[in-house]
């Protein structure tokens, strides 16, 4: 891998141990990137740091080697359950790209060993391989570092462990606190030492990130890194110099379908706004795009995520169908093109999916797709970060797929399922667009949205309540009768589809014990003046006076029921007025009641 030259490793002010050397020479690394240079002086000689530098620019040599360093010159060597060093990153992926890189140097110090902590595997099996292995350096996700913090009960302190701890590093930055883990964060900064070496590495830097470095170091030193552009322009650029940025407004599916197939060859990442569009448009590209390997990443997925993205790693051609779980640090060898099929939800994310390719001074490609309504978003982000873009030729021999994918969902209820989750997780998502003056889903057509997305009828949601689409022509096959390929998945569907059918067919008398109670009260008291008035009107024997009073000495026996009158009071109450068969009755049925 070619790197950007900023001076020999030899140069550095201070000397690195002969075994990092050596292994920097096996991995090719003879020169040293800007951030590199800038970095590790500061941190080996007991500096702070607060790096910002451009993605790709070598941030994890940066610190992976003072760790190291610092490790080495201890006065006193860390034993077996003691932690020495810290990394805190926001995704697995990223984690486990950094566990690599810092194996390939701890290979030659037998001294030290590390632990890898990270969601979509069992917490039990990383408290028992900590405890049965120790750590002298963690390299984990917060919320599971967080969680083994909290596993006394299971035999593990960590809390004990990290008291030792001279190097605490947060990578991404920026990111960890985009993605919410700011409480996570707060938690595990409690248990670590104030005494300490930090480091804090990011692409951008944002107010939160401001108040993590007041909050966290101590008279840190700034340190900027801008790429030397390859012209005056491009000096301030946020993106990789040596990337070149494209967008197209042409017809979004089929174009990138026909790119891909254009490009089996290469290597690309595809960039969705959501979860459920990488379910449905991965799947659809697994059969429209013939004999190249195609990979689905997304931050629902649990446990095959760590072996999906080692496996794309070591593909020399394919397709990585993801979220912007995978936009930030990644380090994916030779990617030629990153294409953003929806443009992310913010500005900033844009410039960390590019930085996926031309990564440490190679070249690369990024391609975004556009709606017509959404092409003043290239000068947004020409202004607001620095990243000019160009509009790409057009692509030669697209044909209409949207076809075989609604042939697709016919087949399969799976399929179908998807693409509605699909299109409603995107007008979701764009309603949510920071850069809301350009994205507005009010501009949004649906109608053609909905043939985009090759779906058989529109779903029910609030955005169409009450709205015709004329442009829309649905399906005239019954959807309801679309069956899983999946045997024992549409099983399951006729069973409940039967058991709905069964309910539909009670009587209505045996769903009365549903309505609420209050309801129920209600229409008993109506049918009994009903009845009273039915009787009065045909003649009955109970004249109005008497009616009057029985309905007066319901009341006092109700009151007395409830404790509201003295059994006293209801005598004196009962007798007070003129004798009747009634109050006789009243008497009677309060001596059985009460």
């Amino acid at each position: 891998m070619a790197n950007t030259a900023d001076g020999t490793w030899d140069s550095l002010p201070v000397k690195l141990n002969e075994k990092i050397l050596e292994t920097l020479d096996e991995l090719k690394f003879t020169h040293m990137t800007p951030v590199q240079s800038a970095c590790i002086p500061l941190f080996m000689s007991n500096k702070d740091v607060a790096a910002e530098a451009v993605t790709g620019s070598g941030k994890t040599l940066a610190f992976v080697i003072p760790i190291i360093e610092l490790l080495l010159k201890r006065e006193e060597k860390l034993k077996k359950m003691q932690v020495g060093a810290l990394v805190v990153t926001p995704t697995r992926e990223l984690a486990l790209q950094i566990s690599e890189v810092m194996e390939q140097f701890i290979q030659k110090f037998p001294q030290f060993t590390q632990i890898l902590l990270i969601g979509g595997s069992n917490p039990i099996e990383d408290v028992e391989k900590f405890k049965d292995q120790g750590a002298n350096i963690v390299i984990a996700t917060p919320g599971r570092l967080e969680d083994m913090f909290r596993r006394k009960s299971d035999g593990l302190d960590l809390a004990s462990s990290v008291k030792s701890l001279d190097v605490l590093v947060l990578d991404e930055a920026d990111r960890l606190l985009d993605m919410g883990f700011e409480a996570s964060l707060n938690t595990i900064l409690s248990y670590l030492p104030k005494q300490r070496r930090t480091g804090l590495f990011s692409a951008t830097q944002t107010q939160e990130l401001e108040k993590l470095v007041r909050a966290g170091l101590r008279n840190p030193v700034r340190i900027t890194v801008k790429e030397k552009g390859l012209a005056a322009a491009a000096a301030t650029q946020k993106t990789p110099s040596r990337l070149s940025n494209y967008y197209t407004v042409k017809d979004k599916f089929n174009n990138l379908v026909a790119f891909l197939r254009q490009h089996k060859h290469e290597k690309h990442l595809v960039f969705f706004s959501t979860c459920a569009c990488v379910e449905y448009y991965g799947r659809a590209l697994e059969v429209l795009v013939k004999k190249v390997t195609v990979h689905c990443i997304h931050g629902k997925m649990k446990n095959k995520r760590n072996s999906i993205f080692a496996d794309f790693r070591t593909l020399k051609s394919g397709i990585l169908v993801c979220t912007d779980v995978m936009a930030r640090g990644i380090d994916i060898p030779d990617v030629n093109w990153v294409l953003q099929y929806d443009p992310p939800s913010s500005a900033s994310a844009f410039v960390h999916r590019c930085g996926r390719t031309a990564r440490i001074g190679n070249y690369g490609n990024a391609l975004v797709f556009l709606l017509p309504m959404e092409e003043s978003y290239v000068n947004f982000l020409s202004i607001n970060q620095k990243c000019p873009l160009q509009k790409m030729n057009p692509i030669s021999d697209v044909v209409d797929v949207l076809p075989k994918v609604k042939a697709m969902a016919v087949a399969d209820r799976a399929m179908f399922d998807r693409g509605m989750r699909a299109f409603v997780s995107y007008v979701q998502a764009y309603a949510k667009h920071e850069c809301s003056l350009i994205f507005r889903v009010k501009d949004l057509d649906f109608a053609s949205l909905a043939r985009g997305f090759a779906l058989l009828r529109l779903p029910k949601m609030p955005e169409l309540r009450g709205k015709t689409f004329p442009d829309f022509t649905e399906m005239t096959v019954d959807t309801d009768t679309i069956r899983y390929k999946d045997k024992n998945r549409e099983k399951q569907r006729q069973k409940m589809l039967a058991e709905q059918k069964d309910k539909m067919i009670l009587p209505k008398k045996n769903f009365q014990k549903n309505k609420a109670w209050s309801k129920q009260k209600t229409k008993k008291e109506r049918r009994k003046k009903k009845d009273a008035k039915r009787k009065h009107d045909e003649g009955s024997d109970v004249e109005d006076e008497d009616m009057k009073e029985l309905l007066n000495d319901t009341r006092l026996l109700k009151k007395l029921k409830k404790g509201q009158i003295s059994e006293e009071d209801f005598e004196t109450q009962l007798t007070s007025g003129p004798k009747s068969k009634h109050k006789t009755d009243i008497k009677d049925r309060c001596s059985l009641q009460v």
